[in-house]
């Protein structure tokens, strides 16, 4: 078993899923998941979410045989660490 992915539950991804083919089907039309809740930064069909959107579900169906757990962790984080810092500079140049 490998440790858990390290989750910031920050919603950046939740918020751009029109940035991949993978996610795009969940858009509501201006990136962001339909299933966001904005107030919780959270999904309201956590349970019940896509396997895309389950980091230990994805890398067991299609990536553990490409990535070690920890390459596979860190690109995510890269992803995380991207989007983040796009969010910075959109809120600095309000």
């Amino acid at each position: 078993m490998h440790t858990p992915f390290p989750c910031t539950q920050c919603g950046l991804c939740c918020q751009n899923v029109h940035l991949s083919d993978e996610t795009r089907f969940l858009d509501r039309g201006d990136g962001t998941c339909q299933h966001y809740d904005a107030a919780s930064k959270g999904c309201s069909i956590y349970a019940n979410r896509p396997n895309i959107c389950r980091v230990d579900r994805m890398y067991a169906l299609r990536y553990q045989k490409e990535y070690t757990w920890a390459t596979f962790v860190r690109l995510n984080q890269e992803v995380c660490a991207t989007l983040q810092t796009q969010a910075n500079d959109t809120y600095l140049d309000k």
